[in-house]
């Protein structure tokens, strides 16, 4: 199978990568690169347990082709916290609120809700449901969930109104 080169910016650095065409991005995160927190779960893009940042947008790395990602730029879970380990305001508020339980939808959920907290840093309830519907638990029930990212949009609203 023919290989292609390709530059990825994946949670901050430069990846220079030799991948098939028909790799996935997942498989390119967790075996070449082994950034293992986004998931494979149904490899159709029904769980969302491996959603990454692309360029602003969340997207299901499991249905896209690596070589798509051309040139793009990246964020994984691994990529949320900050350069000094410390947690960031989502994964924090998980784990106070209790929004997590077996932990394999965290990494997709805590990735798409970090891209609806910045694209509605003050959302509703229903908001939150409709802005995570793509990403798949079948432990919480996902209130708590839906706590934890009110949790985290305050915890963020009120450090980026105390700067």
């Amino acid at each position: 199978m023919a290989k292609k080169l390709i530059a990825l910016n994946i949670n901050g650095q430069k990846h220079d990568l030799s991948v098939e065409e028909r790799e996935l991005l997942i498989h390119t995160l967790r075996e070449n690169l082994g950034l293992k927190g986004a998931h494979i779960g149904c490899d159709t893009t029904h769980c969302g347990a491996c959603t990454v940042d692309l360029d602003g947008k969340s997207v299901k790395s499991c249905t896209m082709f690596t070589v798509q990602a051309e040139g793009a730029s990246i964020t994984t879970i691994e990529g949320l916290a900050g350069p000094d380990g410390t947690l960031h305001a989502l994964q924090d508020s998980f784990r106070d609120a209790h929004g997590l339980q077996c932990g394999f939808c965290t990494p997709g959920m805590l990735m798409r809700a970090d891209r609806l907290l910045k694209e509605n840093p003050n959302p509703t309830d229903e908001e939150i449901r409709w802005g995570i519907s793509g990403n798949l638990c079948r432990c919480t029930g996902y209130q708590n969930i839906v706590k934890a990212i009110h949790q985290a949009a305050d915890t963020i609203n009120a450090l980026e109104a105390a700067e």
